[in-house]
């Protein structure tokens, strides 16, 4: 997803400001007007989407000066220095310095757009390269920590370096056991924020007095033992991410309040009248179908959809089978080196078994499965009967074709034809397995 650019103006004459300002509002581009370099500084980061149009004459700071500010902050980001008459020699210097391009007053305000549309077009540009980059440096570590080569994972893991960058809201639905934390911290690691606050609350289980102070905090003497102020989880987010996990059983009137927080972006403590503005990405995560639930009227729509802007989706463990050989070797590998134990050595038929089963507990359940057996304590978690019914032929015959077509579809690359010449079968019979086992 695009980020949104916008310019940065910087002139302490309030007549020529707001005509440059409203001449880019008029053209459709968002502009950020200021009267000094230092409060521009204020809004300036090496990630800062947009570019900056100043003054080169300017009260404090002048516009050389933030130009070699810039520079040093992030030499890509494109600075346009405006200059009165008779400063040609300052906008030779200027541009020998890295201005993306001067204007000489008086100018039009077309002139100015023209320029201003040129140096966003080669930002825009920019970021994307570097939003690519960083997505492939990141591909790697992802499928590290999002072990699978189903699919359905493989859509998980693209989604999530789609939107990783974009300061957008995630709900994330899946089954007990599937993920959802970890998808949550795998946003965040990835996003520009990944160095600020990962900020995780389980919203299940907690009194709404407790949930209302452990999100917004509170002020000495909002209640009966309230000595101190609290800083609250939102707040303490703020730059960085709020995970919210088992979202659905959030009562009523707290999502009221999450929901004017989403919307308006600030928040006020408990006992306190002053809004504080805040800025974090929420990940909001539920093993509940919310939009069901809003439907029954069990949880606010209008919340409901500001939190559904981007949808991830975990599959349960048993759809997407032909992944539990990789993860249990995985959770072999770490529970070993835990416990300081030897890993077990795994038998095709011991994967077999544990393929057919299905897994109520998800990830969760098998990754318990694996410490046992490396500990060498409880049943066999791979012994048919134990933890699940048996399946039934149709079943087993089903979990196998399933596996196989799977695995082959990821060999070719999700080509349907190579797919097809390679389990002899054809390829409209191919197509219609893959649909009956949502793989495509």
């Amino acid at each position: 997803m695009k980020p949104v650019l916008s310019v940065l103006l910087i002139e302490d004459d309030p007549n020529v400001r707001l005509g440059c300002e409203q001449a880019m509002q008029l053209a459709g581009i968002p502009v950020i007007a200021v009267a000094s370099a230092e409060e521009g500084q204020r809004q300036l980061d090496a990630d800062f989407a947009g570019i900056v149009v100043t003054d080169m004459r300017l009260p404090g700071m002048d516009g050389m000066a933030l130009l070699r500010w810039v520079n040093q902050l992030t030499p890509d980001l494109p600075v346009i220095i405006i200059t009165g008459h008779g400063d040609v020699t300052l906008a030779v210097e200027a541009m020998r310095s890295g201005a993306y391009d001067f204007m000489q007053k008086p100018f039009s305000t077309n002139d100015l757009v023209e320029v201003v549309r040129r140096a966003l077009e080669k930002r825009e540009l920019v970021l994307e390269v570097e939003a690519l980059r960083r997505r492939l440096d990141h591909r790697d570590d992802l499928e590290a920590r999002l072990i699978g080569r189903s699919p359905q994972m493989a859509k998980v893991r693209q989604l999530i370096l789609d939107v990783a960058d974009a300061a957008v809201d995630v709900l994330i639905f899946g089954e007990t056991g599937t993920g959802k934390e970890m998808v949550a911290r795998c946003l965040h690691d990835l996003s520009r924020a990944g160095q600020e606050n990962y900020v995780a609350l389980n919203c299940g289980g907690m009194a709404d007095t407790l949930l209302d102070s452990e999100l917004f905090g509170h002020e000495p003497g909002a209640f009966t033992g309230a000595q101190k102020r609290r800083i609250g989880k939102i707040e303490y987010a703020s730059g960085g991410t709020l995970f919210l996990d088992e979202v659905e059983s959030m009562p009523m009137n707290m999502q009221i309040k999450l929901l004017r927080v989403l919307q308006e972006r600030k928040i006020e403590r408990l006992g306190s009248n002053q809004q504080i503005p805040v800025s974090c990405r929420v990940v909001a995560a539920s093993k509940e179908d919310l939009k069901l639930m809003s439907d029954q009227g069990k949880f606010r729509a209008d919340l409901y959809y500001r939190l559904n802007v981007v949808r991830i989706e975990l599959p349960a463990l048993r759809e997407r089978r032909e992944d539990i050989p990789a993860l249990y070797d995985e959770f072999l590998l770490q529970a070993a080196k835990r416990y300081n134990r030897p890993p077990p050595v795994l038998t095709s038929e011991y994967l077999r078994r544990l393929m057919a089963q299905d897994w109520p507990g998800n990830i969760r359940e098998l990754r318990n499965a694996a410490d046992c057996h490396v500990l060498g304590i409880g049943r066999d978690a791979a012994t048919p009967g134990v933890g699940n019914t048996p399946q039934s032929l149709t079943d087993a015959v089903e979990n196998y074709e399933r596996v196989l077509i799977a695995n082959e579809f990821t060999k070719q690359d999700g080509n349907i034809a190579r797919t097809a010449d390679a389990l002899k079968v054809a390829r409209t019979t191919l197509h219609d397995k893959l649909k009956k086992y949502a793989l495509i």
